[in-house]
């Protein structure tokens, strides 16, 4: 058979293996070739990896170093969680009920009381009730959450979000990354609260504020152990027990411990009752109390309070219309907040008691005191309208008000020139000064004790005492000038500094010195002739004090605020009024002649810018040597009030002397201070007129073995002959007795 075309036949390759034998079967299958073997191995390493190279070592050692980094890692954790865990369990085991963590006291407080039993200021720290979280106003409890810890619901105690935000702001600012802004929940902050378990130990901590500050510090280790008590907090106690605890602890400013307390001070009403801007404010104080307190700048804490509206509103707390109903009336303080009457007196007042019972008491006590609120703010505005109105901006001239009755119940004070915070340097009770001429009506109260009237005489006329082993002394008159023979009234009223020294001389200075320590001048008096002009140092307090004694008929004064003091819910008073009117240092024929004198420095005198309206005022101003202290100290039919000013470093004053600024405040505190009080006589005794001593007239007689000091017999002489003394004398009388 021929192949078809001219192809060629196609080319066979030879067969290189052997054809297989067939199977029994006889069936023809195509020969498969042998299945290839892997290369062997040399030197124990496959082709593939050396195909792998550099980078199949790298991807070997990370896994290797994952595995053995995994393995310690879980290892580790695992010996951490065991840690955690039983750092937790120890914590869980020591909480005790929650009810026994809602008072922290270590110490009492004291709440004072004015004379018509209302609150007026706080020392200690002040607790509240104890409230609940159910117990408070909704609005309180959810701006504390809002503000505080918005997550607080959803996390068992530790916020991993909350300190990474906080981590990440402080890095942000330039700080630590733990320093600044926390990250601490709610229960965390309750942790530093309970000072993680840690108790009050008087043996270790020098004092409570020490303890509380160990307790609030920070770093490191300290969030450390907070993270196994944040946990058995929660697993011990509910969220709500959490924030009761929370409510009942959290410091809040002004002394105030826990919600109840702070809203009782700041809003005068409970916390169970505090509106949506009144529960912000109160949240707002957590972030820095003393900072936002409202009692310290009211403006600060509603423009905080606004913050934690707004967080609230954005959180579903609030309505958009009650968001904007609490920004339109932003909360204020109450009336008794709102004055912060007495910060001085209140400070003065606790050294009135025993400390156990006052600064260092352990119970809650109420002191009752003789403070009048009104009369308080009438000082305060009086001081600050006339500085404000006189002074040069930026002057750091100091000044002091008091105002008692004449038993001594001091019925307002003010310590200096602007509010200061619990504890601070008291001008009127606490600054002893040089008096000057304020001194001198005690110089005369000697006098009218001895038998002398207002009416009696003395020479102004250069005067020089010798001083065993100081030298001669000369006193000069404030005008350089000298009057001749006048009246002890005349020579008071013009303070004329060379009559006081003979009457002081003449009447012994011991006597004098009796005099004004008696009235209550307790600091040292000076021993020499200088005495009489006031060179000895006293404070407002004594001398506003002695000043009561004239007033009240001549009988000694000791200054007081405390009527009573008793334990909080007793009724029985522990202490009672330490203080009062004392024994007689002088006549009351003597106390009013004085009044009488003084009446005359007010209206005719250095005292005239005193003058009320309608009103007697008897006074006296004082000035010292280089014009560093100016005084002026009188007293109405009803009240005594004292005013120095000064600078806390000695300065001169320049152009004040105590019948300019002194007297202008004066007669500004005690005008508000009479508001809405009937007018009252002052009770003093107008003496008969009397006739000059002359050398003609043999009834006028020298005083014995006294150089310096011309008392007039007490026989009424004949009139001298000179046509010209006479009408010299009768105008004098007409003066005495048109001046009445």
């Amino acid at each position: 058979m021929s192949r078809s075309g001219n192809k060629p036949p196609p080319m066979v390759a030879d067969r290189r293996y052997k054809t297989p034998a067939k199977s029994s079967g006889g069936s023809k299958k195509a020969a498969l070739p042998p299945k290839r073997q892997p290369p062997k191995k040399r030197g124990g390493k496959s082709q593939a990896a050396r195909r792998r190279g550099l980078s199949g070592w790298i991807a070997a050692f990370v896994g290797l170093i994952w595995r053995v980094v995994w393995g310690i890692s879980w290892r580790i954790g695992a010996v951490f969680a065991l840690i955690l865990a039983a750092a937790t369990f120890y914590f869980y085991a020591q909480l005790p009920p929650v009810n026994d963590l809602l008072d922290a006291r270590a110490r009492g407080s004291v709440t004072l009381m004015d004379r018509y039993d209302k609150v007026f200021a706080w020392r200690g720290e002040t607790f509240g009730t104890s409230t609940s979280a159910s117990a408070v106003s909704d609005y309180l409890h959810d701006a504390v959450v809002a503000t505080e810890d918005k997550r607080f619901y959803w996390h068992y105690g530790i916020s991993p979000r909350g300190i990474a935000s906080a981590v990440s702001i402080n890095i942000r600012e330039g700080r630590g990354p733990l320093s600044g802004n926390g990250g601490s929940t709610i229960t965390q902050q309750v942790a530093k609260l309970l000072c993680l378990g840690v108790a009050y130990d008087a043996t270790q901590w020098k004092n409570e504020a020490d303890y509380e500050s160990d307790c609030r510090q920070g770093g490191l280790f300290r969030k450390i152990r907070e993270v196994p008590f944040a946990l058995a907090l929660e697993t011990k106690y509910s969220k709500e027990e959490i924030l009761t605890i929370y409510f009942n602890r959290a410091y809040l400013g002004a002394g105030a411990r826990g919600f109840e307390a702070a809203a009782q001070r700041y809003f005068g009403k409970s916390a169970s009752q505090v509106d949506a801007a009144e529960g912000a404010m109160l949240a707002g104080l957590l972030k820095a109390p003393s900072t936002y307190a409202p009692t310290n700048n009211l403006k600060r804490a509603q423009d905080r309070a606004a913050v934690v509206l707004d967080l609230m509103q954005e959180q579903g707390y609030l309505t958009l219309a009650e968001h904007e109903a609490a920004l339109r009336t932003p909360a204020t303080l109450s009336k008794a907040a709102e004055a912060r009457a007495g910060g001085y007196f209140a400070d003065w007042v606790m050294g009135e008691g025993p400390s156990f019972l006052t600064k260092d008491t352990t119970e809650d006590v109420i002191m009752r005191t003789t403070l009048d609120q009104k009369l308080q703010k009438a000082a305060e505005t009086a001081l600050t309208d006339v500085l404000d109105a006189k002074l040069r901006a930026g002057s750091k001239t100091e000044a002091a008000v008091i105002v008692m009755s004449a038993d001594g119940a001091v019925r307002a004070m003010v310590g200096g020139r602007y509010p200061a915070p619990p504890g601070s340097f008291n001008r009127a009770t606490m600054a002893k000064r040089q008096t000057g001429s304020a001194f001198k009506p005690f110089v005369y109260a000697a006098a009218m004790d001895m038998g002398y009237t207002p009416a009696d005489y003395v020479e102004d006329k250069p005067l020089t005492i010798n001083i065993k082993g100081s030298g001669p002394y000369s006193p000069q008159n404030y005008t350089k000038k000298y009057l001749g023979m006048i009246t002890l009234t005349k020579a008071l009223e013009q303070s004329v500094n060379t009559a006081a020294v003979r009457i002081s001389e003449a009447m012994g200075r011991d006597v004098v010195r009796k005099v004004a320590s008696e009235f209550g001048i307790e600091s040292d008096l000076a021993a020499g002739p200088a005495l009489a002009l006031g060179a000895s140092e006293s404070s407002l307090l004594e001398m506003t004090g002695a000043y009561a004694g004239i007033l009240n008929g001549g009988s000694s004064v000791r200054p007081y605020g405390l009527v009573d003091l008793r334990l909080k819910g007793d009724d029985t008073p522990l202490l009672g009024q330490d203080g009062g009117i004392g024994e007689r240092v002088i006549s009351e024929q003597a106390a009013h002649y004085l009044t009488y004198m003084m009446y005359q420095v007010v209206e005719e005198g250095t005292g005239g810018r005193a003058k009320l309206p309608g009103r007697q005022v008897a006074g006296k101003t004082g000035t010292t040597s280089a014009a560093r202290d100016a005084w002026f100290i009188g007293f109405t039919a009803d009240y005594v009030a004292g005013v120095w000013m000064g600078y806390d470093d000695n300065t001169p004053l320049a152009g004040v002397t105590g019948g300019g600024l002194p007297a202008e405040i004066w007669h500004e505190v005690m005008l508000r201070v009479h508001e809405g009080l009937p007018e009252r006589p002052l009770p003093m005794l107008i003496p008969e007129p009397r006739l000059p001593p002359t050398p003609e007239n043999q009834q006028y007689q020298q005083a014995p073995q006294d150089p310096y000091y011309q008392p007039q017999a007490q026989s009424q002489p004949s009139a001298p002959p000179q046509d010209d003394l006479a009408d010299r004398i009768l105008q004098e009388v007409l003066g005495i007795l048109g001046g009445n």
